[in-house]
């Protein structure tokens, strides 16, 4: 008797046990599917809990890629797992274009919330979700942040089509200035910067007529602009990223900060790099990725003008990025936006870990480095 009652006691043990068994399992499937398909949530949304209830795992939270909610079901179902399914794919929540010259993007919605990164007039954004004033979008280098409802112009897939088909035209001056009227003198409908993008209305004498992405109209004048078309077919030319940095020399540091009017370390070079119709990842540690990957000890032989320099941590963590610019000189932002030099004998020399150099010449195509003539979101394909 005393056995049997002991494997009952067993038997009710287990079964107490097993959902929490069970549940932490289904979250421990899901954790080890989002580590391979979705690691970075800089640029990937993979938000699912799971909790028992009356014997089944419900399920909830949200994704932004249906083949992702796909492959946890079926990774479920193939383990026998019984469950409801309450996740949400945020992959149809439309478009927008950011319509002022520099909208600041967060980690949260919320304005106390950190600032995650920035994006100028003109950029397409996805959206994935309304949040309240605030809606969380993707920019097209696929970072992914909160934006204010204030600061963008809600598009149809209609409208989206119709703007990447139109005439538009690009700042290509540092900053500039749309103006009430054609006239230095005029007031500004909204300052500009360097990238933002407008829809060209027409032109009288040296000004051009464009619009805002809200519809908000008036004049720039055209040595600040040049036509969008012509201007995203450029190829590399290193020469127009490494003057573009030189132009921001002096200017101060912004965590998050991706404009000429002020940048991060990686914003310095991404800003730099779009001025040559390139896009690059937003942050330091994901450009480290991408290009032809240099080893830094051979900086002397193989380094060219216009390469990305990367420092860190003495365990490999990329920290830092700059812009080779030759003879061992790079630009880069810390503090603000100056020179330093990679030769150690030289004054200018840093001594933080230089970990590694990726090369963009020749590499523009290849993962994380994106022309923007054949980016779909800024063209019809």
């Amino acid at each position: 008797m005393r056995i049997i009652a002991r494997l009952f006691f067993i038997v009710a043990l287990v079964a107490v046990s097993m959902p929490a068994a069970l549940g932490q399992n289904v979250n421990e499937i899901s954790n080890s599917l989002r580590g391979r398909l979705a690691p970075d949530k800089r640029v990937a949304v993979w938000e699912v809990e799971a909790s028992e209830k009356n014997g089944k795992w419900i399920l909830q939270g949200k994704v932004d890629n249906a083949g992702y909610k796909q492959a946890l079901l079926g990774e479920l179902e193939k383990r026998g797992i019984t469950y409801e399914d309450k996740i949400t794919v945020l992959d149809d929540g439309g478009w927008a274009i950011v319509k002022v010259a520099v909208a600041t993007m967060r980690t949260q919605g919320r304005h106390a919330a950190e600032i995650a990164t920035q994006a100028v007039m003109g950029t397409p954004v996805k959206v994935l979700e309304k949040a309240g004033e605030w809606y969380r979008v993707q920019t097209p280098d696929n970072y992914i942040a909160y934006i204010p409802s204030s600061l963008i112009a809600i598009k149809s897939t209609a409208q989206m089509a119709a703007w990447r088909k139109s005439r538009r035209v690009i700042v290509v001056s540092q900053q500039a200035m749309l103006a009430l009227s054609p006239s230095a003198d005029a007031l500004p409908v909204s300052d500009l910067v360097l990238g933002n993008i407008l829809e060209y209305k027409g032109i009288q004498g040296d000004w051009i007529k464009a619009s805002v992405p809200d519809g908000r109209t008036g004049y720039v004048h055209m040595d600040d602009v040049a036509d969008f078309d012509e201007w995203s077919k450029q190829d590399f030319d290193a020469d127009v990223v490494i003057s573009t940095a030189r132009r921001m020399l002096g200017s101060g540091y912004l965590w998050g900060g991706t404009s000429t009017k002020m940048t991060d370390c990686s914003g310095l070079t991404k800003v730099c790099y779009f001025a040559n119709a390139i896009i690059l990842q937003r942050d330091a540690s994901q450009q480290a990725t991408t290009g032809r990957r240099i080893a830094a000890k051979d900086w002397k032989e193989q380094a060219r003008k216009g390469d990305l320099l990367f420092w860190g941590t003495k365990s490999g963590r990329v920290t830092h990025v700059g812009l080779y610019i030759g003879e061992g000189q790079y630009i880069h932002c810390s503090g603000m936006v100056k020179y330093n030099n990679l030769d150690p004998s030289n004054a200018l020399f840093l001594k933080t870990p230089f970990l590694s150099i990726s090369r963009i010449d020749g590499n523009v195509g290849t993962p994380g480095i994106t022309a923007v003539r054949y980016h779909k979101w800024y063209f019809n394909q």
